[in-house]
């Protein structure tokens, strides 16, 4: 059975409860949901929807790097926003973070998201683009 590995990094928040930014088992890396929140002060980034995206892909890339994974090896995101109109301003800035061979992707409106943050990104990724195999 593939081992349990931790990730950390402090090129993104912190937890802000019970779980950790991501977890590796084999070649495979989950990220917890990644706020627009700037990991050195704490604090939401200012400038509404696309700041926030921005940010939140930011915090998702540097805790996929802390794995040994990267943006170009995301095979699934769930983007969770606070209000369905803003798909196409969040939508606009992930086209800036993933430019080809799109990941799967869901987006869903959350009654509430933590913090009230306007967006909220998740992924799955596998550990380069040489570990995927069909075979």
């Amino acid at each position: 059975m593939p081992k349990k590995e931790i990730v950390t990094t402090s090129n993104a928040p912190s937890a802000i409860g019970p779980y950790s930014a991501g977890v590796k088992v084999g070649n495979f890396v989950f990220t917890a949901g990644q706020l627009g929140i700037d990991p050195e002060s704490g604090e939401f980034v200012p400038g509404g929807i696309e700041a926030e995206t921005h940010q939140a892909l930011k915090n998702l890339k540097a805790v996929l790097e802390a794995a040994g994974a990267s943006l170009s090896t995301v095979v699934k995101t769930t983007v969770f926003l606070r209000d369905m109109d803003d798909f196409g301003a969040m939508n606009a800035v992930y086209a800036e973070f993933f430019t080809a061979d799109h990941p799967a992707r869901s987006a869903v409106q959350a009654a509430r998201l933590p913090k009230d943050a306007a967006v909220e990104i998740e992924a799955v990724a596998v550990m380069s683009d040489e570990s995927i195999s069909l075979s």
